[in-house]
């Protein structure tokens, strides 16, 4: 299955989450920034809440874009031990890349909600939503950190991953939804026709937009 842009992988993995539409203790967490127009269309056709769940990818110094591991809200850090054991990273190179990751983890959770305090999660299910799973470290950090916040139920929810992937992520979550899963995986980007960017104001003005999902409606 090859998409045309985020909005589009956000409508079929929502055909795929119909189980949780119109429910009053379910709330959808995007991954910023590519993972905030999959969660805004996902929100969207589930008519619940949208809130932004903000996750720090560690590169391999020299290698930024391979994933050594991740961070997240509440101070969890996650270490992919199949990427920094092989390659002889220390210590203090994950150490180093934590606490450069973490002034932009605190940057954009102020742009993003502006001093709102992220949504509450107790005892709901937290429907967690990226554009892709490659290694997975970003979202195995943010389950981490989520389970901390007391959901009841976490789920883990993208358009496509690599089949291993989704396995290994099912001991972090009550449940994984990969809505496609094909081998060879090799990139998230090579299953979008339209793979550019997203930028802060778009996820403001997504979070903005969906403001008003899952509120109830007037009489």
């Amino acid at each position: 299955m090859l998409f045309q842009d985020r909005f589009e992988a956000g409508r079929v993995l929502g055909s795929r989450l119909s189980q949780f539409a119109h429910r009053n203790d379910v709330i959808v967490l995007g991954l910023p920034r590519s993972g905030i127009p999959v969660a805004f269309e996902v929100a969207r056709a589930l008519n619940t809440p949208l809130d932004v769940f903000v996750v720090r990818k560690l590169g391999v110094p020299g290698r930024e874009e391979l994933a050594m591991g991740a961070i997240a809200s509440s101070g969890i850090r996650v270490v992919n031990r199949t990427v920094v054991d092989p390659l002889g990273i220390t210590s203090d190179e994950i150490e180093k890349a934590a606490v450069e990751q973490q002034t932009e983890l605190e940057r954009r959770e102020q742009e993003y909600r502006n001093g709102r305090p992220m949504l509450d999660v107790r005892d709901r299910t937290a429907i967690l939503v990226d554009d892709g799973l490659a290694t997975g470290s970003s979202m195995r950090a943010a389950a981490v950190a989520l389970r901390k916040r007391g959901p009841a139920r976490i789920v883990i929810a993208v358009p496509v991953a690599a089949p291993s992937v989704c396995e290994e992520l099912e001991s972090e979550a009550d449940q994984v939804v990969c809505a496609t899963t094909p081998e060879p995986f090799l990139a998230v980007g090579q299953w979008y026709r339209d793979f550019r960017q997203t930028s802060d104001e778009e996820v403001r003005q997504l979070l903005q937009r969906a403001a008003q999902f899952g509120m109830p409606k007037a009489a």
